[in-house]
């Protein structure tokens, strides 16, 4: 899919944390980018994917992404792709995770898991589905297309700023501006 879009991909080799493919824009202006694959397999509305401590950590450069595939069930169809800034996938994390932690209602002490077992539904990334002009852009640029509910949440103390577990991502004291 990268290099349909104009990027001439490498794979990485093992070891190399954070980065799957390494991909350099094939025309003017030149640009690399780091990508990230998290592949999962197709189970109608919710298939979902584990994004654990390493995948919550905030990005180091605006060149940093995830790809978020779902596998079709057949292999003569094409994977569904959701293109997402590094940042976007920690917070969604983050949000989703300490949202059902939380959650009003909940009898405590029965959702007792810790971030680094997180999991994110395909709601969560619906807008950045095939979204590869983004790639284009430095990911500080890139508009954030989450769900409502996440932006909201995120205003929440109980998910913010829960005190069982402090929040280390920038988006803590300083929210972006949602798309």
């Amino acid at each position: 899919m990268l290099a349909r879009h104009g990027w001439g991909a490498a794979l990485t080799r093992d070891g190399l944390e954070r980065t799957d493919i390494l991909a350099v824009r094939t025309s003017e202006p030149r640009q690399m980018i780091e990508v990230q694959v998290k592949s999962a397999n197709d189970v109608g509305g919710t298939t979902s994917w584990p994004l654990g401590s390493k995948s919550q950590l905030p990005e180091l450069t605006d060149r940093e992404w995830f790809v978020m595939v779902i596998l079709p069930p057949s292999p003569i169809q094409i994977p569904r792709s959701f293109v997402v800034p590094r940042n976007h996938v920690a917070a969604a994390a983050w949000i989703a995770h300490m949202n059902w932690l939380s959650e009003p209602g909940v009898e405590l002490g029965k959702r007792n898991a810790g971030p680094d077992r997180a999991r994110v539904n395909v709601d969560a990334w619906a807008r950045y589905e095939d979204q590869w002009s983004l790639l284009l852009s430095p990911t500080s640029q890139c508009p954030v297309m989450l769900p409502e509910w996440m932006r909201e949440a995120s205003t929440l103390d109980r998910v913010a700023r829960n005190p069982d577990f402090p929040w280390i991502h920038p988006w803590r004291d300083a929210p972006p501006v949602w798309g």
